[in-house]
């Protein structure tokens, strides 16, 4: 299974759109990522319809932020770019008749819950305000 890394992704790219002045297009977004314009859109599209981008049309259009980093968790990206699969890790058959599968299952399911609540939590309890501020501090001790 291949590893999905639109969140990061999508964060990187965010990150980049708040330093901006003018809007970027999903072509330039594109060559940032080493990806597909189309790509860029689809996931951007996402993005819009939870308020967190805004997008205008013709010459000087593009992408820009629709609202403020602090209003902007990791949880509400992760919820808008809509990962349908935390883990790789399938508990099993869930109709078996063997009460050790039964029991197995169970073990897996209750370690893959409270795995995915922590994860959720940790991205509730951060926005791109404060990812702006780490970047700021590490670049700092890179160019004094």
């Amino acid at each position: 299974m291949r590893a999905d890394s639109r969140l990061s992704r999508v964060i990187h790219v965010l990150l980049h759109l708040s330093e901006l002045k003018e809007p970027i297009t999903s072509e330039v977004i594109a060559k940032m990522l080493n990806t597909n314009s189309a790509v860029v859109r689809r996931t951007m599209s996402g993005l819009k319809k939870k308020g967190f981008v805004d997008s205008t049309k013709g010459h000087n259009g593009g992408w820009v932020l629709a609202k403020p980093l602090k209003e902007i968790t990791l949880l509400g990206l992760y919820e808008a770019i809509d990962i349908t699969r935390l883990f790789a890790i399938d508990s099993g058959q869930s109709n078996s008749t063997c009460l050790v599968e039964k029991i197995a299952n169970r073990s897996v399911e209750e370690a893959m819950d409270t795995a995915k609540n922590i994860f959720l939590k940790q991205l509730s309890d951060v926005n791109l305000y404060d990812l702006n501020e780490e970047f700021k501090k590490e670049l700092a001790l890179i160019n004094p």
